[in-house]
């Protein structure tokens, strides 16, 4: 079984953990590289608009786009699309978006104000923003679900305009995906990926809509261009490899353990699947189900390098040394295959999504149980949360102050001022009070 077996008893356990958990893409991986390589393509999109565009488009995806107009896909492309998928997969989508709007309206803030007791009114203005950029892969590495998942929630929140890009690598486009633009609601769609992409929507083309968020998974580059263009616009997060850490007690099925950190690690070789337990025998009968399963899996390869690389079994002390492991690693996707999962839920401080129960494979998450699967991962989810209705828009204070409630506060106000050395504040608070006196007379 290519998955690393571990003890808590082991003398060696936290340098072995600490090796386990570890993952950056260094140097040595091309980092530097990849951080070069984006910050050039930036620099075009920002001087040179469309016309870089248009090139780093056909020299990257391969594809002869004579111009602008020949990347930009309408509603009828998405409509043709949704036409021409089965029956069944149009249901699963329709029925996978309902269930993510309906919960995604729960998240929706309101405007809200009030009085204190000097007669000031005070306040939190809830806006939407006007326009959001979601990259969505493209070709052969499809994720319909994730164009639900971001384009969904920001429809909730009641964003003006939704652009989408999506490249067509050698030309290829992906109908379920189109689809899934149709479903969702977008306003305009380009077929253009990469770095470029974000350059385009960051800073703005004669064509691409300059957008205030950007949103969604890329690869190395579109996540080094993320990095880079924050600030000038706001992002979602970087995204990691994806993880699972399954939190067993032992009195549930060893085979869908196995199955759910299967599906995991079939995403690539550096995403992690990690079990813990403190029943020795239930992690043997996992490790003994993995690999019986194993070689029918269509993926085996990719699952194989993934559990060779960062997968665990590990064996606890108890329960307890369990969730304070689980809690340490914060992981992306936290299932519970436990009796009582209520009880666990709240010992869990840290984790992107918590699955309660064996029933709840993290499978459901990734498509139809509601919440966006846009998730923190790499240990992010100890300060960072699920994409949301929230990411969508943003938080205005108001301040509304009565005569008398100026004149009040401006006793505090004058010598906090004062002790800063901002003199003009302080005349500023002061020049209310005056003002109010003199009305009084």
């Amino acid at each position: 079984m290519p998955a690393t077996r571990l003890s808590t008893t082991d003398e060696t356990f936290e340098a072995q953990l600490q090796q386990l958990l570890h993952w950056e893409m260094s140097a040595d991986d091309g980092l530097e590289g990849v951080e070069a390589v984006a910050r050039d393509i930036l620099k075009q999109i920002r001087q040179q608009g469309d016309s870089a565009l248009l090139s780093l488009t056909n020299q990257f995806d391969r594809v002869d786009a004579a111009n602008m107009q020949a990347l930009e896909r309408n509603g009828g492309d998405l409509q043709a699309a949704l036409g021409r998928i089965s029956a069944a997969d149009r249901t699963a989508l329709e029925q996978a978006a309902a269930r993510i709007r309906s919960y995604h309206e729960h998240q929706v803030e309101r405007t809200w104000s009030y009085t204190d007791e000097l007669g000031n009114v005070l306040g939190q203005k809830i806006t939407p923003l006007e326009r959001v950029g979601v990259y969505v892969p493209g070709g052969q590495a499809s994720y319909p679900s994730s164009v639900l998942m971001t384009l969904i929630p920001a429809r909730v929140a009641g964003v003006q305009e939704l652009i989408v890009t999506v490249p067509t690598p050698d030309g290829e486009r992906n109908d379920m995906v189109l689809a899934a633009l149709a479903v969702a609601g977008v306003d305009r769609v380009f077929n253009i990926g990469g770095a470029q992409a974000i350059g385009a929507m960051a800073y703005g083309t004669v064509t691409v809509p300059r957008v205030d968020k950007i949103v969604g998974p890329g690869n190395a580059y579109v996540a080094a261009a993320k990095r880079q263009v924050f600030g000038q616009v706001g992002i979602d997060l970087i995204a990691g490899p994806s993880e699972v850490l399954i939190l067993a007690d032992g009195s549930t099925d060893p085979q869908w353990a196995a199955l759910d950190l299967f599906s995991q690690a079939e995403h690539d070789a550096v995403a992690q699947s990690i079990l813990l337990s403190p029943d020795a025998a239930f992690v043997q009968a996992v490790a003994d189900a993995m690999a019986a399963l194993l070689p029918s899996m269509r993926r085996k390869d990719i699952i194989t390098q993934s559990l060779e690389n960062r997968g665990a079994l590990i064996t606890t002390r108890d329960m307890g040394e369990a969730v304070t492991i689980a809690n340490r690693i914060a992981p992306e996707h936290l299932e519970l295959h436990v009796d009582d999962p209520d009880t666990y839920v709240e010992q869990i401080r840290h984790a992107g999504a918590i699955f309660c129960g064996a029933h709840t494979a993290e499978t459901f998450g990734d498509y139809v149980a509601g919440p966006s699967h846009v998730l923190p991962t790499f240990g992010t989810a100890r300060f960072a949360s699920p994409l949301g209705v929230y990411d969508f828009v943003k938080r205005s204070s108001v301040i509304h102050m009565s005569p008398e409630g100026a004149a009040q506060l401006a006793d505090i106000a004058v010598p906090l001022a004062t002790s800063e050395g901002l003199e003009a504040h302080a005349r500023a608070a002061a020049a209310r009070v005056t003002t109010t006196n003199d009305a009084n007379r």
